[in-house]
């Protein structure tokens, strides 16, 4: 199925959940891995990996939203209160912001910085601010709160699926890896 219904995702938007969660995941060790060293050429390697692939990751997200704004979104089940509605739309909200404008920080930061970049060593990256050093503290520290916040919100979105899926027995969880909706 390539597009979505009121009952189930399509193949695209399973597919950009799926590569965006992995790319977030691998962003997740990388920044990790990378600060934690001292500087040499592997630490400069893994910036240049973490950077390419958060602008993929950008990429995608707006991909993913461009995509779910132009097929319905998959109704929850019929026995979600209003305020799980409620909460839902603002997590998956926060969360495609949050994926948007963490890249957009670590842009910022990367230019503030003056430091050249290409991206996976191909496309030069324009400047989208100028050198400024107290425009990189500024762009690092929004990086690093949003990485926080981001840490918070998949720890939410994940739990809510499993909860979904192990308490409620519902197919929340199913059809975003399948696709159809089935019933427990």
């Amino acid at each position: 199925m390539i597009r979505n219904t009121l009952a189930a995702w399509g193949t695209p938007a399973r597919l950009l959940h799926w590569m965006v969660a992995a790319l977030v995941l691998a962003q997740i060790a990388l920044g990790w891995v990378a600060v934690s060293l001292r500087l040499s050429p592997l630490k400069l390697d893994l910036f240049v990996w973490h950077k390419s692939i958060g602008l993929v990751v950008l990429a995608l997200v707006v991909v993913r939203i461009l995509w779910r704004s132009a097929n319905p979104t998959p109704a929850p089940p019929a026995a979600t209160a209003a305020w799980e509605r409620c909460a839902a739309r603002a997590s998956h909200l926060l969360l495609y912001l949050v994926l948007i404008a963490m890249p957009l920080a670590g842009w910022a930061l990367n230019s503030a910085a003056n430091v050249p970049f290409r991206i996976f060593r191909l496309v030069p990256l324009p400047a989208i601010v100028a050198p400024n050093e107290e425009t990189a503290e500024l762009a690092a520290r929004a990086h690093f709160a949003l990485f926080v916040v981001l840490a918070v919100l998949l720890a939410v979105h994940v739990g809510a699926a499993l909860w979904h899926h192990f308490v409620r027995r519902d197919d929340v969880l199913i059809r975003m890896l399948y696709g159809a909706r089935q019933r427990a």
